[in-house]
């Protein structure tokens, strides 16, 4: 049987590229602010993504992902959505005629203001700095 989800049950898993928060006072005052927050995907959205995504693994349907793999403060503009929206969709208009079948779009875009790392600093020409991962952690300067 599957783990019952909960807000919270995401502190038991094993949780790798994470920055280190020096001040755990002010990551908990943040948690707490983002807990108030509306979520970004409704339960139905993701009941019907879950459903169309069993439909392309099960040969009947073409995944196609698109977006950034981190953002930009400075380059995060409506215009810069929706141009990259309208490429998904032309895209997917030529793969749905090329393959003859409903292609699932996913859009990875506005709000990828973070990025994974594998260790917390990286050396270049001797000099270590902070891995940078994206403005949302630590900022382009």
């Amino acid at each position: 049987m599957a783990e019952r989800w909960s807000p919270g049950s995401w502190r038991a898993k094993p949780i790798h590229q994470v920055p280190t928060y020096p001040d755990a006072a002010a990551l908990a005052e943040v948690e707490r602010t983002l807990a108030d927050y509306p979520p970004l995907v409704f339960a139905g959205e993701a009941r019907r993504l879950k459903a169309t995504l069993a439909q392309v693994a099960e040969g009947r349907g073409f995944l196609l992902q698109g977006g950034d793999c981190a953002e930009s403060f400075v380059e995060f503009r409506a215009n810069t959505i929706r141009d990259t929206f309208r490429v998904l969709l032309q895209m997917a208009v030529v793969l749905t005629y090329g393959a003859a079948m409903p292609v699932v779009k996913v859009g990875r875009m506005a709000g990828q203001f973070a990025k994974p790392r594998s260790a917390d600093t990286e050396t270049i020409d001797g000099v270590t700095l902070p891995s940078y991962r994206g403005d949302n952690i630590n900022g382009i300067e």
